[in-house]
């Protein structure tokens, strides 16, 4: 495939890239989803996705809402949602994205902060739980119900005036409109193109404003970093509330007149991968951390195959690291003589079979949102996944700096993208500045003020290094470990390294103003059964978590993970626990990052036990 970069320089705003997409390629394919009831994989063309797009946009015109009105979307990935988003824009409304797997609550204080005055929903339930938490929401006038097997009774959308909100099927909100419903004037560069609340790790979500400007600037940087082509085939599976799927996952493709296929379900994501065979992936670390940890886990009941697989991590990585011209590979033993084997050997037995699980003709893979593992990394890399990490952050639009097939160091983040600046501030945080960066936070210009200097640079809370122009991300300042010895330990790369274990599903590590590291961990079920069994306990008795010989077994499993780390870094206590932290329990936001104040206090007496045994 030979890439070429779209010229988009007449095109300022979101309609007029989706119109001008339209124009170019009307007959290409769009956007392809799985028909539930017809039990096979659809189709739609640039020019169907335009006419689409305008049925709903007269639909929305026709609910009278006020110029710049939010209109929140709680919806799966997929064509009703990409449909209500490109109608929100096209009306000059302001699309806000919510995160389905987010808590009633959370949803509820968003909706009342934005003054949403439509929601978008799949099914009434989802509504009525948003309601049950009892914020007052005197904005929302509407609330359409996309799914017509959940669809309510056409009477309901009539009755405003003892009803508020409104509850309207898709189909009764469709048609409201006439085929000659005006629209209102297009939005301008500057205008909103979305207000996107950041997860909130601490405290409530702030909204992120982001202009059509930073939007198109940020989806044109990229293209000159990393260039889809028409043939591409995109697998759609993050949220698109999640602003890294928005931008890199539907944009970028829009822009590029690739084909986005949306995934049925992260269930059945397996599956989809196998059957859509996509040439570019946009995913977070987590995607590629749960194949890494299927495949040791089948690879666990037969050591030759566990070796094999090592020899050809190690060999691949030693290639991979001579092709990109970085320094060698320190040898780490492990594959044994298996590493003598002929890469086409090691290929074929070892890279091949992985690579299928993906599809077998991925020709980018791209990972952000979150920190990947070195681990991950040397894995997936070695055996020919063609791998590239970026950064970015939500107010970023979001992407700030990628890596490129030619040019991957998977240490960094890589480079900045075109026209955007980066440097090294006062406690070595990374700031950037350049068109990509937000308007502000919706309704709080003092938080605004505090992340964005007068010279328009906006601080964002990580450490870095910037090394021969590439980045490289130290940890976040906030989240920096200070032990009572003075040492200062960043506990995200930690996190990673120890959860690279096959044992250890999620780890929290700890230590502020205490003598030493500790860590909390929870366990793989399978994995910990086979240990408690092998050690003589009863993996069901939550005791077992906490005997002796568990504790040095895991201690030492993770002192081999974090072996490159500095000592003092290394954890010496270590405190296990069967349940996981999930959004629903309050320990894990909606992009996965853990509440740490949240699991602070849910182990703080188990915190403080370490702490006074040692």
């Amino acid at each position: 495939m030979t890439a070429s970069v779209p010229d988009l320089r007449a095109i300022h705003t979101l309609p007029e890239l989706l119109a001008w997409r339209a124009a170019q390629t009307p007959e290409t394919e769009a956007y392809r989803h799985f028909d539930p009831v017809a039990g096979q994989w659809t189709s739609l063309s640039w020019a169907q996705t335009r006419e689409r797009v305008a049925c709903w946009s007269r639909a929305l015109a026709a609910s009278n809402l006020p110029l710049g009105a939010r209109v929140a979307i709680l919806l799966p990935n997929g064509l009703d949602a990409m449909s209500i988003d490109q109608a929100v824009l096209a009306t000059g409304c302001v699309p806000v994205p919510l995160h389905a797997i987010d808590n009633p609550g959370s949803i509820a204080y968003i909706l009342q902060d934005a003054q949403v005055a439509l929601l978008v929903v799949a099914e009434p339930q989802q509504w009525e739980r948003i309601r049950d938490v009892g914020t007052p929401l005197p904005h929302l006038q509407q609330v359409v119900v996309t799914d017509p097997a959940h669809a309510p009774a056409a009477d309901l959308s009539t009755q405003a005036s003892v009803q508020r909100p409104a509850i309207t099927g898709l189909a009764t909100w469709l048609a409201q409109a006439a085929p000659t419903q005006a629209l209102p004037p297009a939005p301008k560069a500057e205008d909103l193109a979305a207000i996107v609340y950041t997860s909130g790790t601490t405290g409530k979500p702030k909204g992120v404003m982001l202009t059509h400007a930073n939007v198109i600037a940020d989806v044109k940087a990229v293209l000159a970093r990393i260039t889809p082509v028409p043939e591409d085939v995109f697998l759609s599976f993050l949220p698109l509330s999640h602003t890294f799927e928005r931008t890199g996952g539907y944009y970028l493709p829009m822009a590029a007149g690739s084909c986005v296929a949306y995934a049925r379900s992260v269930a059945l994501l397996g599956e989809d991968l196998k059957t859509v065979r996509p040439t570019v992936l946009v995913s977070v670390p987590r995607i590629y951390e749960r194949v890494h940890a299927k495949v040791l886990e089948t690879l666990s009941h037969s050591p030759l195959k566990m070796r094999l697989f090592e020899a050809a991590q190690s060999v691949g990585w030693r290639r991979f690291r001579a092709q990109q011209g970085l320094p060698a590979a320190a040898d780490d033993g492990q594959g044994g003589w298996l590493r003598l084997l002929p890469w086409p050997l090691l290929r074929s037995l070892v890279a091949q079979p992985l690579l299928a699980q993906f599809g077998g003709r991925v020709r980018v893979a791209v990972s952000g949102g979150a920190p990947l593992s070195p681990t991950i990394a040397r894995c997936f890399l070695g055996l020919g996944l063609p791998l590239v990490q970026g950064y970015g952050m939500t107010e970023t639009t979001p992407v700030v700096s990628a890596n490129t097939l030619e040019d991957n160091d998977p240490a960094t983040v890589g480079r900045a993208l075109p026209g955007v600046e980066v440097r090294i501030g006062e406690n070595r945080e990374l700031q950037v500045r350049g068109p990509i960066v937000m308007k502000g936070y919706w309704n709080r210009p003092e938080d605004t003020a505090r992340t964005i200097s007068p010279e328009g640079w906006l601080g964002t809370g990580d450490q870095a290094e910037i090394v021969g122009g590439r980045i490289r991300i130290l940890g976040r300042i906030k989240e920096i470990i200070v032990t009572s010895t003075g040492e200062k330990v960043p506990p995200g790369d930690l996190e990673l390294a120890i959860t690279a274990d096959p044992l250890l599903e999620q780890a929290f590590v700890v230590g502020e103003q205490r003598p030493f590291i500790a860590c909390i961990a929870t366990v793989r079920k399978e994995e910990w059964r086979q240990l408690a069994e092998a050690l003589g306990l009863d993996p069901e008795d939550p005791a077992s978590l906490a005997d002796p010989t568990v504790q040095r077994a895991v201690l030492d499993r993770i002192e081999r993970r974090t072996s490159s780390f500095a000592r003092y870094a290394v954890p010496r206590a270590v405190h296990l626990v069967r349940d996981a932290w999930t959004i629903d329990n309050g320990l894990m936001t909606p992009t996965l990052k853990l509440k740490r104040n949240n699991l602070m206090a849910r182990y703080g007496a188990a915190i403080e036990a370490i702490y006074q045994k040692r």
